[in-house]
């Protein structure tokens, strides 16, 4: 008798099984996509308070030097989203503290001072980085001051 409806040689999978594949295929997908996007706005989100606490130095220098702090206005003028934005020029704040981000930010910079309060110097300042990186209005906010390090203002699953 001759079985034409079976498999001669045991190769190939079946459909069932192919099937199966996919299935557990799409499930892994739909766990690891949405923690790979939240990991890419995490790493992104990163540079602030790196440029938060180089800024808080710069501004700790600039103390020893010419006893005093410089406010610099948020720079850029536009809170950033998911693409960088190029720092540009013409900043005084940041130009007189020596201060420039490596190539372009994602976040928002700004120095404010306070004079004749504080430290026993007489004033003190904060920095704030400010970024929405996932743009969905919601601004992640890292702030420093001269003896506190840089500190998230916000949850940590803003970005």
């Amino acid at each position: 008798m001759n079985k034409t409806h079976t498999r001669q040689d045991g190769r190939g999978f079946t459909l069932v099984e192919l099937m199966i594949v996919v299935a557990i295929i799409g499930i892994l997908a739909a766990v690891a996509i949405p923690n790979f996007v939240e990991m890419q706005y995490r790493a992104k989100r990163a540079e602030l308070p790196v440029n938060v606490s180089a800024i808080q130095t710069a501004e700790i220098g600039y103390d020893a030097v010419n006893d005093g702090y410089v406010p610099a206005v948020a720079h850029p003028p536009v809170v950033p989203g998911k693409a960088p934005t190029e720092w540009g020029g013409g900043n005084s704040g940041f130009t007189e503290l020596g201060w420039v981000p490596d190539g372009a930010v994602r976040g928002q910079y700004e120095v404010l001072t306070i004079a004749g309060r504080g430290e026993t110097d007489g004033g003190n300042f904060t920095v704030f980085g400010r970024s929405d990186i996932d743009g969905d209005g919601n601004e992640a906010t890292f702030t420093a001051q001269r003896t506190l390090r840089p500190t998230p203002l916000t949850n940590a699953d803003v970005y």
